[in-house]
């Protein structure tokens, strides 16, 4: 058995928009090559010394799925519709395939053991009567113009809205999760040593009812949201999310636009209140953070783009939220615990 220091854990949220990039019709090459470039960090925070834990958005995929199936219904009535929680569901196979294969990848290119990562098919639990179910904001799919996309609206009886600037998509319902039931499955795996993808899509959506005592409901849930809480469960230290810009900023998108390097949570929770981060792109990320920081004194949450990722693991880009007045390097500052490992990662710098 190999010793390796553990500086803790870490949770690495990857935005299903970051597996894509937005240019043209969507492929699986595409967020083949995308896993393949976000694997080189998430592989150098486990050689620092990390417990990694990532998970992963599911917005234009799941959208994609649900989509097919409809369309495939309507030409063979025989073939089975899709509900939201096995839309999520075929998700999270499909993405954590692309996403375990990139890692594992990677770390057989380093002489590591390809091994040493798992996908694992996650359920989150949400309330049944909470209000999101009749007020729908998830964005999913693609995008269209908003004659499109109303006319699409019409003919499916979707709700559509416009989003972020970017264009116009169907928006779903997004109850807040509740608890992760794969905690104790991802903590086991983590503690052997496994980078572990979990909590797809925000999780698989269930309400606690039915003779199976949990049934699959009509949602998608922020895997920001999700993320937080399956870290905050973990008792991870370090959370650390993806979005399509490296820093967070205020003003964004006007003259006066202003980038962060650094936000506490009362300045942060001051700029929610004003409007600053709007709930269809950067205020599910913020509020996310706040959840897991209120957690403890020593979390910190990192915001910031796939392609700085890994300077900004180093401290070297990104926002860095949290009570410290710095960010908290990815390598341990004080004498960290030995744990044994059954394979061959090992401590090391980032890189």
């Amino acid at each position: 058995m190999t010793p390796r220091t553990v500086c803790g854990t870490a949770v690495v949220a990857i935005g299903g928009n970051a597996l894509l990039s937005g240019g043209g019709p969507a492929t699986v090459s595409e967020q083949v090559e995308a896993a393949r470039r976000l694997a080189t960090p998430v592989v150098a925070l486990a050689d620092a010394g990390w417990r990694v834990v990532v998970t992963h958005g599911n917005g234009p995929q799941v959208g994609f799925i649900k989509r097919r199936a409809d369309l495939a219904a309507q030409l063979d009535p025989e073939l089975p519709a899709l509900d939201l929680d096995m839309c999520v569901a075929d998700s999270q196979g499909g993405l954590g395939h692309i996403l375990a294969t990139a890692i594992a990848g990677r770390l057989h290119s380093l002489g590591r053991d390809p091994e040493r990562v798992a996908a694992l098919i996650t359920h989150t639990v949400v309330d049944a009567d909470d209000a999101a179910f009749a007020h729908p904001t998830k964005p999913i799919g693609a995008f269209y113009p908003e004659a499109r996309a109303r006319e699409l609206a019409d003919t499916h009886g979707w709700t559509v809205a416009e989003d972020s600037g970017r264009g116009w998509r169907r928006v779903v319902p997004s109850p807040r999760p509740l608890r992760v039931l794969e905690t104790a499955a991802v903590r086991a795996l983590s503690a052997a040593g496994l980078v572990v993808i979990a909590a797809g899509g925000g999780g698989i959506p269930v309400v606690a009812d039915g003779p199976d005592g949990r049934r699959g409901v009509e949602a998608v849930v922020d895997k920001d949201l999700t993320s937080a809480l399956l870290a905050a469960e973990l008792d991870a230290n370090l959370l650390v999310i993806t979005t399509g810009v490296e820093r967070v900023a205020v003003d964004y998108g006007r003259p006066t636009q202003r980038f962060l390097d650094r936000l506490d949570p009362a300045e942060a929770e001051r700029l929610l209140a004003e409007g600053q981060f709007p709930a269809g792109s950067m205020g599910p990320k913020v509020r996310a953070a706040l959840d897991f920081l209120a957690g403890g004194p020593d979390r910190q949450v990192l915001i910031t783009s796939p392609q700085a990722l890994g300077a900004a693991l180093d401290g070297q880009g990104g926002t860095w939220l949290g009570h410290t007045p710095a960010p908290t390097p990815v390598r341990p500052t004080a004498e960290p615990t030995a744990e044994p490992l059954n394979g061959t990662v090992t401590a090391g710098r980032p890189q």
